[in-house]
């Protein structure tokens, strides 16, 4: 046998003892609930029954012997005040005592009320009697020897009644509370006994499962200081621990895979932006401003050739801008006017521009030649492609405590469909619209996914592109 099935096998038998535990606790608890549960119901339904029996004797009429012997009275010397033989009276009287006779279980109890049941048949006999006797002395003898003796014996034993089936539900009261306590007390005993055998075998139980938690603690609080070098998971007799040591491993090796990869993409981020940096200085820029430059010396535009030249010096000096990636907005602003200033002396008759940035606006920073690149998109994308002449906005203001520069043309515009295919290239990886997904992805990059390019076009009405950044003005704690 494989040393996995071993530990397989083992598992198993390790799983089967928890469950061994829990029914040694459980089954013993519940039946103990089901015993008590049982006693309490037996003592509630007879606790109930007699309780409801002493309800219904209560019913009896206190007044029993006087109502019926007053009647009797009354009919006996046909008085004007009586009302018959009082029938209704011993009727009902026989009627709870027929119904405490079906619900009554105590000898004593039953006798009482049995004896209220024939005395009550007793004395309707002697009443029919009294009603078929004619003389008055007869029937007053009757009326003292009968009557009067069987109503007083049927109140009688109808209070004897009442008083065993009191004393019998006192009785229970006791007993059941006697006994209640005595269960308690041993439920309590057989728990502890149950605890005990449940501690012990928990603290043998619980070292295969704690000391291999310990071990995983201790790996993590490693791996939280930089430890990520593969280890050989934990081996573990629980089947969950081992899973967790297994994935905490599998999780470092990922994460190893994960830091190569991010690393190997910050490097091409690196050459993606140098890469933009170059792609700015751009030799046909170059080549057309000093063809330019030639055309102008030898018109005799001398002073225009200058103010060329000094243009080209500040482009390139704001371009290089001694090496730092992030600049002023002012700083941008004088890059892009230098550019403008050579493009229109190139593109006089197309090309008109206007910037409007606000003194407030130029302290904050941005990456640097983030506006270059959608300013010569709107030149040669927007207002080339039209046969009149246009104009190249740049206005900045704060908005919602942000940086809004925008870059507005009144070019051709782009249709519907090629606005979408422009907005999708800011965040795809294809060569198409590399300038501005370059300025998107660097903004992000360094300020957050919440700032970037936003574009809004309209055919023949022109593109506006809406560059939000942050209202901040350190790069102290920033890397691009």
């Amino acid at each position: 046998m494989s040393r996995n099935s071993r530990r397989k096998d083992k598992k198993i038998k390790l799983q089967g003892r928890l469950w061994n535990m829990i029914l040694l606790v459980s089954l013993p608890l519940v039946i103990v609930i089901i015993v008590l549960a049982s006693v309490g119901i037996v003592y509630a339904f007879r606790y109930n029954a007699i309780l409801n029996n002493v309800t219904t004797a209560s019913e009896f009429n206190q007044n029993f012997k006087d109502d019926v012997d007053l009647k009797m009275y009354y009919f006996v010397i046909d008085s004007q005040y009586s009302e018959g033989l009082p029938l209704k009276e011993v009727q009902s009287a026989k009627e709870i005592a027929e119904k405490l006779y079906h619900t009554t279980t105590q000898k004593n109890s039953k006798r009482a009320i049995s004896s209220v049941l024939n005395l009550c048949g007793n004395l309707e006999e002697k009443m029919q009697q009294i009603a078929e006797t004619k003389e008055y002395d007869s029937r007053v003898d009757q009326l003292e020897k009968n009557i009067y003796i069987i109503t007083d014996l049927i109140q009688r034993f109808m209070y004897t009644y009442l008083y065993y089936e009191a004393a019998y539900l006192n009785s229970l009261q006791s007993g059941m509370v006697t006994n209640m306590i005595v269960l308690m007390v041993i439920t309590i005993v057989f728990s502890l006994v149950l605890l005990y055998f449940l501690l012990a075998s928990s603290k043998k139980l619980s070292r295969k499962i704690v000391d291999p938690i310990d071990m995983i603690c201790e790996r993590l609080e490693a791996i939280g200081k930089g430890s990520l070098a593969v280890c050989e998971p934990i081996q573990a007799d629980v089947e969950e621990i081992q899973i967790l040591s297994n994935g905490i491993e599998n999780m470092v090796e990922r994460l190893i895979k994960l830091i190569e990869k991010n690393t190997e993409q910050e490097k091409q981020r690196r050459r993606t932006e140098f890469a933009l940096m170059q792609a700015q200085i751009n030799p046909h820029f170059l080549y057309n401003t000093l063809d330019t430059l030639v055309w102008l010396i030898e018109s005799g535009e001398i002073s225009e050739a200058v103010k060329i030249v000094a243009s080209l010096s500040n482009y390139f000096r704001f371009s290089l801008s001694r090496g730092k990636n992030v600049i002023t907005v002012e700083e941008e602003e004088q890059h892009i006017r230098s550019y403008l200033e050579i493009q229109q002396m190139r593109y006089q008759d197309l090309m008109e521009y206007e910037i409007d940035i606000p003194e407030e606006v130029k302290k904050y920073i941005l990456p640097k030649l983030t506006l270059q690149p959608v300013v010569e998109n709107a030149l040669y994308h927007g207002i080339k492609n039209t046969r009149r002449k246009g104009t190249i906005r740049l206005t900045g203001r704060v908005e919602n405590e942000r940086i809004i520069l925008e870059v507005t043309d009144d070019g051709c515009g782009m249709t519907g469909e090629r606005l979408e295919e422009v907005r999708a290239s800011l965040t795809d990886n294809k060569r198409e619209g590399f300038g501005l997904r370059t300025v998107h992805q660097r903004i992000q990059i360094l300020f957050g996914p919440e700032y970037g390019l936003a574009i809004e076009s309209k055919p023949d009405e022109g593109t506006r592109v809406i560059v939000t950044i942050p209202m901040k003005t350190s790069d102290k704690e920033m890397s691009l």
